[in-house]
């Protein structure tokens, strides 16, 4: 019997889950598929999930704008998740639906990834954004040791998020000592990236385009960087082991990514 499982969200036309997950799926033989849903609203997102729980779907990742409502439908959440305030995986197992945010997880492999020096224990990162993927961010580096600081440029959002995490609120001079910028905002944010120690890394969760104005101008200022796509493949590793019971196949599905985005290196 084939094994299903996939992304929600809308819109969802523009995700690469479903490129990434396939690729795996391939390479491993197995019996299975991945595939996107769209609904229109949060009933049909309500609806998609009974259809897991009625064993019709083994998973789901799960994106904007579901991702608190999956948290709520849920039987068993996990710590990062309940932390989180959503989640962005859903296994379904014998009736019940299990939470979990991997999120934070594609983070920190991106970073290992991508910039194998940086040491985040008792560093200070600055974190830019304060909606539902700056959360999902501020509890992974806080697990990892960082000082957390949130810049946001409504200062009561930021206050909000930075006492419901543990972490504080910064503004620019927080910069000045940062390891670590991550943009969690959907645009360009306006920082002075020259306040920046000559060795910070610069971290932008988007990825279209690949290299985003933000990291552009921190490339041009000889800084480090790390990119979206390196975050989206991370979080995925999980959800395919959550899914299908084994680790992703070692192939470049980065490579794959990149030719679907009309990218290069």
């Amino acid at each position: 019997m084939t094994v299903v499982a996939g992304v929600v969200g809308q819109p969802i036309a523009h995700s690469l889950s479903p490129l990434l997950h396939r690729a795996w799926i391939a390479a491993a033989q197995l019996d299975a598929d991945y595939r996107p849903f769209g609904p229109a609203d949060a009933a049909g997102f309500d609806a998609l999930v009974a259809e897991g729980r009625a064993d019709a779907l083994r998973g789901l990742n799960v994106t904007a704008p579901f991702k608190e409502r999956a948290l709520v439908l849920a039987d068993d959440v996990s710590d990062t998740a309940r932390r989180c305030g959503s989640a962005n995986l859903l296994v379904f197992e014998e009736g019940r639906v299990r939470a979990d945010s991997t999120d934070g997880r594609g983070l920190l492999e991106a970073l290992a990834e991508q910039a194998p020096g940086l040491a985040l224990a008792g560093r200070s990162v600055a974190l830019l954004g304060a909606g539902g993927a700056a959360r999902a961010a501020a509890v992974a580096l806080k697990d990892a040791g960082a000082r957390v600081f949130i810049i946001n440029r409504t200062r009561e959002r930021a206050q909000a998020l930075a006492a419901d995490i543990g972490v504080e609120v910064g503004d620019e001079t927080a910069l000045t000592e940062a390891a670590l910028v991550v943009n969690a905002l959907s645009v360009r944010p306006e920082v002075d990236l020259a306040v920046l120690p000559a060795d910070a890394v610069l971290m932008d969760m988007t990825y279209r385009p690949l290299v985003t104005p933000f990291l552009a101008a921190g490339r041009a200022r000889g800084l480090q960087t790390v990119d979206g796509l390196a975050m989206l493949i991370g979080q995925a590793r999980p959800s395919f082991r959550a899914f299908f019971g084994l680790e992703p196949p070692a192939i470049d599905v980065r490579r794959l990514a990149l030719e679907a985005l009309g990218e290069t290196e």
